[in-house]
This record gives structure tokens, sequence and C-alpha cells, in this order.
């Protein structure tokens, strides 16, 4: 089993169980002691959970559901909509831009009306909506193998490779919720993925509805302190303190529906 993987069942185990001990996880997962301790302490950095003697406990007590693409598709539609409208005006022709999974970035991939661009996403439906679009100059590209059918997004080794070569000047993504200054998603191997592709862009946009905010998940993929803007529908910058840092900008000038 690869180590994201591995990493991510531990998470899943040690926050279903509150506490777990090395010696299950050696039983579930057929992976040595010495694996195990290494993979606690990798995760205890991280601040998913806490070692104790003989295990490890979670470091946070909340359930959730993780909702499908097409559930969120219809989730919050018109403030992602003019969300998508404000994030399209960022983009200039020329511009060679990531778009990560999401339904706010796949409405961001319908607003596009630039005929010059090369867009690269490991969205399945980002990119059915952009291989629509018909330019000479307008170039688009899907990223890798395995399917993760709850977001619609590929991840994994490939994706993860092909990122590594990959520079880009703007990135359009979303997230399940921001707290304490943290960006989170579902899954390691999803957040992996879009870190790899924050890293390789010069400007980077979150496109987040307000309905996010103070919202926990699974694990961080980035801080808003390292982002270009945060686009969202939230009325003035004040609502979102302590959520948001002050100096973070924040684009609110919407025309809501």
């Amino acid at each position: 089993m690869k180590k994201q993987k591995r990493l991510e069942k531990i998470t899943r185990l040690v926050h279903q169980k509150g506490t777990i001990r090395t010696s299950q996880i050696v039983e579930m997962l057929n992976v040595t002691d010495m694996t195990v301790r290494r993979d606690l302490g990798e995760l205890e950095e991280l601040g998913i959970l806490t070692r104790i003697h003989g295990g490890a406990r979670s470091n946070t007590a909340f359930q959730y559901r993780e909702y499908s693409h097409s559930e969120k598709h219809i989730q919050h539609q018109a403030a992602k909509q003019a969300i998508a409208l404000r994030a399209a005006s960022l983009i200039e022709d020329g511009d060679r831009i990531f778009l990560g999974p999401g339904t706010t970035t796949t409405y961001l991939a319908e607003a596009i009306q630039n005929k010059q661009l090369t867009i690269i996403t490991n969205c399945l439906p980002v990119f059915r909506v952009l291989s629509q679009k018909k330019s000479e100059d307008f170039k688009v590209f899907l990223l890798g193998r395995e399917l993760r059918q709850v977001t619609e997004s590929f991840i994994g080794e490939i994706t993860n490779m092909s990122l590594e070569n990959l520079h880009f000047s703007k990135m359009f993504f979303s997230a399940n919720g921001v707290k304490a200054n943290q960006v989170m998603t579902s899954t390691i191997t999803e957040a992996y993925t879009q870190h790899l592709a924050l890293e390789h862009s010069l400007e980077r946009y979150l496109l987040l509805d307000k309905s996010k905010f103070g919202k926990d998940d699974f694990t961080s993929f980035c801080e808003l302190d390292n982002l270009t803007a945060v686009v969202t529908n939230l009325a003035t910058h004040e609502e979102t303190y302590p959520l948001v840092s002050p100096h973070i900008d924040i684009i609110n000038d919407l025309q809501m529906l």
C-alpha cells in the first residue's frame, strides 16, 4: 500500500474510533510496527492526531459526510455562479491556468469567454465543459488516470508526476471548508494534488461561498496567507474575521442573483 493511501486510512481509522492502538493498525493494514510508528509521527506533525502510549488519539471529534459533485452542484447555486463570473474577469488571454476540482470551478469553466488560453485540470466535469469551447488557441488538458468518483477528479501518482513538470500563471480552486487560516478538503490524496498545483502557480485564487467559512474537514492543503485572493459572496471583510487574516484580499464585489 502506497504511503498516501496508508496515511489516509490511518486518519480515517483514528477519527472513527477516537483512539486506536498501534497493534490494531498493524493488523488492519498488514504493515510493520515501525511503518505505523513513522506514519503516526508524520500525522502528528500535520496536527491530525496525538500519539499516546501504544497508539494515537484523534485531534478532532467532528463527523462529516462528503457530498458528491452532483449533490454539491445544486447547493448555493446562485452564489457559486456569481463567484464564477467574478473569477472569470480575472482571466486574461494568454494565461496558463490550472482549475482544481469542485462545482464552483465547474461554473467558472462555463463562464470563461477568453479565446486564447491554456487550461489544465484534473476535474472531469470541468474538462467536459471546457472541451465544448471551440477555438484554435483555446487548449484544454485533462491530467490523471485514477478517478475519485465522489469528486469526479483525478488523483494519484500519474496526476502528481504531470504536475511536477508544469507551471501556471493562475490557479483557481475551491475547498470544503476554511477555519483557523487552513483551507480544507476531504482526503489526503486530493489535498496533495491541490498542494502541488498551488506550488506551481504564480497567482492563487480560492473560490468559496460563505457557507464554507468556519467549517472543518478531513485535512488542510494550504493556508490563506499564501493565496493571492479569496473570491466570495461575503458582504464585508469584517464578516470573515477572525476566520480570514485582515491582509488577505477579499474579492466580494459580486452581482448576486
